[in-house]
């Protein structure tokens, strides 16, 4: 590209970043009003009472809807670092903070020989695609890490050891990241931050890993993938009933907890998947730790119990690191999760009431959303697996020499 073409396209990116996050601050501040209900009132009423505990130097371990690792505390504390704002509107800035951020990371990751703005376009066209959410909750500051740790994978393993370890230490699944990393010095980096940052809240705060019973009792959330059963089975005569519970709206009644099972066996074979794809596969460009970890988190989304509308900012942004690579083939599961977006913000929040009714339109927009998942899930595996695990054809046929060869030579 042409300097001042280049320079066009950047004024361009740049331009249009800055109108959708003015649009979408001025949303969760409420100078602009998004139809469906206020999806701000996490901030100004959970993390409000979750800060308002963390900073007496312990973790709410008597209430279940705090499911985060230790490290949250860190987000939940965050607004503290502006003072002369009230809580939610510092966390607000905070969150608008960390997409910028983001989008510099991208820029940077675009600079070089094989390299591309496309993951810079995929992060400003995604994140207003999913609406006043993005910023409502801290997905977007965990994201930003996670994009600091996949880009610096290729050149600075022990950074992005680092990094991993962090991110899972705010929200679990930046733990991922870790899969396609093959240098050794990246995993002991992670396994001391790990252990380090992890031991410092155990010592400091009572509480740091309360939530891992809370989490084990969630059941079927209404957005998910199993969710789909129920949906239907409410309109032949299933009994059942759709109740917030542990944080999130649930599915109550018989059989939710076969589902919910289902859903864990399946994230248990996506994890026998992806340790396999590990053994097999042989052929590593840089690209292929961020395709790995936008497959991985891909899987795990679909098959969880939870899909909430703030995962699908981990998805843009992994996506978003792959297109920055002009070599990666995840360009067209990118694409489906980009459409997803817009689907997720009318589940959630537009028409979220018509998906609580299960009614024909809320099952319609669930169906359409998670079943573009679960496209983008299989095309990605099978791209990552064909570009990454030689086929029988592929493997060197060559004989070795002979026993008698190796005889000779040997003596």
């Amino acid at each position: 590209m042409e300097p001042t073409a280049a320079r066009g396209s950047l004024a361009g990116l740049l331009g249009i970043w800055g109108v959708t996050r003015a649009a979408l601050l001025l949303c969760v501040l409420k100078v602009l009003v998004f139809p469906g209900p206020d999806v701000t009132s996490d901030v100004s009423v959970i993390y409000r009472g979750w800060y308002d505990v963390l900073v007496t130097g312990t973790f709410p371990q008597d209430d279940v809807t705090w499911q985060y690792p230790p490290a949250a505390a860190l987000a939940v504390l965050s607004p503290a670092v502006l003072p002369f704002l009230e809580y939610a509107t510092a966390f607000f800035v905070l969150a608008l903070a960390a997409d910028a951020v983001t989008l510099a990371l991208l820029l940077r990751g675009a600079r070089g020989a094989g390299r591309s703005r496309r993951g810079a376009w995929m992060w400003v066209a995604g994140v207003p695609l999913l609406g006043p959410t993005v910023y409502a909750r801290y997905d977007v500051m965990v994201t930003a890490v996670a994009v600091a740790g996949l880009l610096a994978a290729v050149r600075h393993p022990r950074l992005a050891g680092a990094l991993t370890a962090f991110g899972a230490l705010l929200k679990v699944w930046p733990a991922l990241l870790l899969l396609a990393v093959r240098r050794r010095s990246a995993w002991v980096s992670a396994a001391v931050t790990g252990v380090a940052v992890a031991g410092l809240f155990a010592v400091l705060m009572p509480g740091a890993f309360a939530f891992l019973g809370f989490q084990r009792d969630r059941g079927t959330e209404v957005e998910s993938l199993g969710s789909l059963v129920f949906h239907v089975a409410r309109h032949h005569g299933w009994e059942g009933k759709v109740l917030l519970n542990y944080g999130s709206v649930e599915f109550l009644g018989p059989y939710v907890s076969w589902v919910s099972t289902g859903a864990l066996f399946l994230t248990g074979a996506a994890l026998a998947w992806l340790v396999l794809w590990r053994l097999m596969a042989t052929r590593f460009a840089p690209h292929t730790a961020a395709d790995a970890a936008f497959t991985a988190v891909l899987l795990f989304t679909v098959t969880s119990r939870v899909i909430s509308p703030q995962y699908l900012v981990w998805l843009v942004g992994t996506a978003a690191v792959c297109l920055c690579f002009r070599e990666s083939r995840m360009g067209r599961p990118a694409a489906l999760v980009l459409v997803a977006c817009p689907m997720t913000t009318l589940e959630f929040p537009v028409w979220f009431g018509h998906v609580v009714a299960s009614d024909a339109l809320g099952v319609t927009l669930l169906a359409v959303r998670n079943g573009l998942l679960v496209t983008a899930s299989l095309l990605a595996a099978r791209t990552l697996w064909c570009t990454t695990v030689p086929t029988r054809r592929q493997i060197p046929t060559t004989p070795g020499p002979s026993w008698a060869e190796r005889t000779t030579v040997s003596s």
